[in-house]
């Protein structure tokens, strides 16, 4: 059974990893270089590719309402993956399984993914099952993620490195901004300025306001940085079509960022494993189970109004976040809290522009 994975990046990467009881041949073009990448999520459970894991937090501080304090995570765990790190263990583990002829790497552009085959170079060849992270474009997004981040050296110890931040608000507004920090050690961290909008964002502007964050809020006294990194991060709150044929979108092409904060390892390992499950159990990829459309609803609703009112979202964050641990907000995020944890906790937050937005979105829906 011939599968193809098209892109070696962070989902076909994983992917290749959860299907170690069978060969693979990933397609790649090398363009995202795999030293430079690096995720952090949160997970409550042990997955098949913690071994990757470079870094993990039990706790983090977060800034929103004039109001900074440190959460324990309860159950979960912040970790960290480095992009080498994920490629070593994904080798690792096919080889110590030995349960498959082995996993084929083939540098090329993929031409065409359609039922049946894949085009790579102009050159065309079957497959039975091919798992599409490349893909066309992608569908317009509600919004857009914005990051530039510094990894920074600093003389005199400025970084808390067991506490990561995940938003700070005490930064000028491009959209509706925070900066996020994630130590090394003392002396060195990535801070990245990070904006949820619908436009473009001044890259001189989040410069400043990431030099102003370091000065004026960290108070570091100097500092060097080492490194600069940016991204642009579609986020689509509308379900994605995954199947065509014997082709399965992975990744952000199959609709596993979550688009109301970006986030993605986690939600790729969970889908690997499902992916790898009915393969095992029926012979195919296709059972898997999407979580509830409400889910969509709210992230949607919440890129409306902060569309709309960026100052919304500092408000939203900070209510999320008011328990005395982070659990209930994770376990939110994760999509598997309940209707009645979901009430109490929309109880807590500015209720009028969400119920606004999710009654706009219903209607069209429905209309």
């Amino acid at each position: 059974m011939m599968i193809v994975i098209a892109g070696g990046g962070m989902s076909g990467l994983s992917l290749a990893g959860h299907l170690s009881r069978w060969p693979v041949t990933v397609v790649d073009d090398g363009h995202a270089d795999l030293e430079g990448l690096a995720w952090a999520s949160w997970s409550d459970r042990p997955g098949l590719l913690d071994a990757a894991v470079s870094r993990t937090f039990d706790r983090v501080r977060v800034h929103a309402g004039g109001r900074t304090w440190v959460l324990d995570l309860g159950c979960y765990r912040y970790r960290v993956v480095l992009g080498p790190d994920l490629a070593r263990v994904v080798r690792v583990v096919r080889v110590v399984r030995e349960l498959a002829p082995g996993c084929r790497y083939r540098r090329g552009h993929v031409d065409l993914v359609e039922d049946g085959r894949i085009v790579v170079d102009g050159e065309a060849f079957p497959a039975r099952w091919v798992f599409d992270s490349v893909g066309g474009p992608l569908p317009d997004p509600d919004g857009r993620l914005a990051f530039l981040g510094w990894h920074v050296r600093t003389d005199r110890p400025a970084f808390d490195p067991d506490v990561p931040t995940l938003f700070d608000f005490r930064t000028r507004q491009l959209g509706a901004s925070f900066v996020y920090v994630l130590p090394v050690d003392p002396h060195h961290a990535l801070v990245e300025h990070t904006s949820f909008t619908s436009g473009p964002v001044d890259d001189t502007a989040r410069r400043e306001a990431l030099r102003e964050y370091l000065d004026d809020v960290i108070g570091t006294d100097g500092h060097v940085v080492e490194r600069e990194e940016s991204a642009d991060l579609p986020l689509i709150s509308r379900p994605a079509p995954r199947r065509r044929g014997n082709v399965l979108a992975i990744g952000a092409r199959g609709g596993l960022v979550k688009a109301s904060t970006g986030y993605s390892y986690q939600r790729v390992q969970r889908d690997s494993a499902a992916i790898a499950r009915s393969l095992r159990r029926h012979g195919h990829p296709f059972d898997l189970r999407p979580p509830p459309t409400r889910f969509r609803l709210y992230d949607g609703a919440l890129l409306d109004v902060v569309a709309a009112e960026p100052a919304r979202l500092e408000q939203a964050f900070a209510a999320l976040f008011r328990h005395a641990t982070a659990e209930p907000a994770l376990r939110f995020l994760d999509e598997r809290t309940s209707l009645i944890d979901e009430v109490r906790l929309f109880a807590t937050m500015p209720a009028a522009a969400y119920l606004s937005a999710v009654r706009r979105r219903l209607s069209r829906a429905t209309g």
